[in-house]
């Protein structure tokens, strides 16, 4: 069971990382922070998200 709490707590983390780099995206300027800032996000954002769809897919419920 925690595991699959902090799988989601990961996936919302991936999604949060994943929609801050749309945003800056959307309103950013052309300069070199702005890139490095939507790459950082957007990357941490995916590793986040497919690692906790991972762990949601792979842990099995344990009925009690």
């Amino acid at each position: 069971m925690e595991k699959k709490v902090f799988g989601i707590i990961l996936t919302i983390l991936g999604i949060v990382g994943l929609i801050a780099a749309a945003v800056n995206f959307v309103n950013s300027s052309s300069g070199s922070y702005n890139i490095k800032m939507i790459t950082v996000y957007g990357i941490l954002g995916l590793i986040f998200f497919f690692t906790g769809v991972g762990l949601i897919r792979t842990t099995k419920d344990r009925s009690l």
